[in-house]
């Protein structure tokens, strides 16, 4: 199961279940997914089909929500949170 963890701007933001251990995003909009890790700092993974402006609006989004999404990764991951 992969839930959404935000909606903004049209993109959805999800984590899926059982892939690699190293927190990141997936970005998706209009069935074109994006990937973007979230530590050590966010950096894209893989953009898709996305333009390089779109890359980049997408980028500013997860900069804002990163916390809160490496929360919810671990949340949803491992089941708890490191402080």
């Amino acid at each position: 199961m992969s839930p959404t963890f935000l909606k903004e701007k049209g993109y959805s933001f999800k984590i899926y279940s059982n892939e690699e251990e190293r927190m990141h995003i997936h970005v998706i909009k209009d069935k074109i997914e994006a990937k973007f890790w979230l530590e050590p700092k966010v950096e894209v993974a893989y953009k898709g089909d996305f333009s390089q402006h779109e890359i980049n609006k997408i980028q500013s989004i997860v900069e804002l929500y990163a916390e809160y999404f490496k929360k919810q990764y671990q949340l949803h991951i491992g089941g708890r949170i490191d402080d």
